[in-house]
């Protein structure tokens, strides 16, 4: 969880540094999200890989490689001024280096998501997800305020003040992204730490033929199972909403609220704040009744059109509060639900790979259509709208789903707290 947690803050810290370099070089407003694209890009076309390398071998060696590899992502973007000759290519240089993270990011989530399913018992995995998904988004706060604190006036004029930073860092985002690179290797040594849970699975293969192929199968082993589909879809939804979110509050703030970079990760924090109050006491939802928690996506959709309304300080923080503890309680459950179904059908590292594909994927279409309508022009608040309307709407037709699904196959929820691992694989 320590590895985790530190690797992520990095990972979001980094983020708001690579945002504020874009500002520095003049980059347009649409290229900040399209950052985050080529992130999550390397989700979605490693997804055939990653699962067999992450079950090829101990999860904490997986997680140190795969951490060593965002790591030159990020002394990569430190060397901008020195590998790139002008703006535009420095720009360049921003994408393929924050994209090279994403690389490794998307290696390192099959390795730290399928040692839970490896370490609990199925009954236990709700109450592990409230740990993990609230150590998580406590990773984003802090990551998100870090990297807002650092690329601040005030606190990068103190840094360049600083003998041993200033004989490295020429800029305020060279500092802030010289620090984010110890965090990255305070991670490395957690993963050192992990200890091995002597699960071995089946030799994988390594052709990219046959990868691609069993692949295609994994997914639709999950989206045909009734508990997987629910669970994948709602997931999938809720991190494609929740990475459009970020970048909708850090526009919303600037447009409305007049608020700098640093002042709008400070706001992203308060929501990631909410979100973990949600998930501990999501905690408490017994794996059972994971399903329970579906109407929760409905109202927080709803939430969101209230943003519009929110011009002082304290309705703001409120709002974001309450939009990201009911994120926060519906998304653990489901989270654990499709753990569980992928470890019983599938395996550690393919289930979550499974799933990265379609969250990710997911999350490539909303930004790309955020981009398009901030390319369009069209006001923040209108977008607003649209998108909670969206996530409302489309909450309820998975909920439609599930009820259809229940009354078809009575003895469904029976299913949930079966052990067992890769049956489906087994039967193939």
């Amino acid at each position: 969880m320590a590895a985790q947690a530190l690797s992520s803050v990095a990972d979001n810290a980094l983020l708001i540094a690579a945002i504020a370099l874009i500002a520095d070089l003049h980059g347009p407003d649409w290229m900040a999200p399209m950052m985050k694209w080529w992130f999550a890009l390397a989700y979605v076309l490693l997804a055939a890989f990653v699962g067999a390398f992450s079950d090829s071998y101990p999860k904490g060696k997986v997680m140190f490689t795969t951490n060593a590899i965002k790591l030159m992502g990020c002394i990569i973007m430190f060397s901008y001024q020195y590998l790139a000759p002008t703006a535009s290519w420095q720009l360049v240089l921003v994408f393929f280096s924050y994209t090279l993270v994403g690389i490794g990011a998307a290696a390192y989530s099959p390795a730290k998501y399928g040692i839970v399913t490896e370490m609990l018992a199925p009954e236990d995995l709700v109450k592990g997800n409230s740990w993990i998904e609230g150590l998580t988004v406590l990773s984003v706060i802090v990551g998100t305020v870090l990297g807002g604190i650092l690329v601040s006036p005030s606190i990068s004029a103190h840094l360049q003040t600083i003998s041993w930073i200033n004989a490295i860092a020429q800029t305020r985002v060279e500092a802030a992204i010289l620090l984010i690179s110890i965090v990255y290797v305070a991670a490395a040594l957690c993963n050192l730490l992990i200890p091995r849970t002597n699960i071995v699975y089946p030799k994988q293969k390594t052709q990219c033929i046959a990868l691609l192929r069993d692949f295609r199968f994994y997914v639709s082993i999950l989206w045909r199972d009734k508990l997987g589909q629910i669970s994948l879809a709602v997931t999938t939804l809720f991190w494609g909403a929740g990475a459009t979110l970020q970048f909708i509050v850090i526009e919303w703030s600037r447009q409305q609220l007049g608020y700098r970079l640093d002042q709008a990760s400070i706001l992203m924090g308060v929501a990631a704040v909410g979100t973990v109050v949600g998930a501990v006491i999501a905690g408490h939802v017994p794996l059972r009744k994971a399903l329970h928690v579906l109407p929760m996506g409905v109202v927080m959709g709803l939430t969101v059109l209230l943003m519009p309304l929110a011009t002082s300080t304290w309705a703001v923080y409120s709002l974001l509060l309450l939009i990201g503890g009911l994120s926060g309680f519906f998304v653990v459950p489901m989270n654990a639900l499709l753990q569980h179904r992928g470890h019983v059908l599938l395996s550690a590292g393919h289930s979550i790979a499974v799933q990265n594909f379609n969250e990710q994927l997911n999350i490539l279409l909303m930004l790309s259509f955020y981009s398009l309508l901030l390319w369009l022009d069209l006001p923040i608040n209108l977008i607003i709208v649209f998108f909670g309307l969206l996530v409302a709407a489309l909450m309820s037709v998975i909920i439609r789903w599930n009820l259809m699904n229940q009354r078809k196959n009575p003895e469904l929820l029976s299913r949930i707290g079966h052990k067992g691992r890769g049956r489906a694989l087994k039967r193939s």
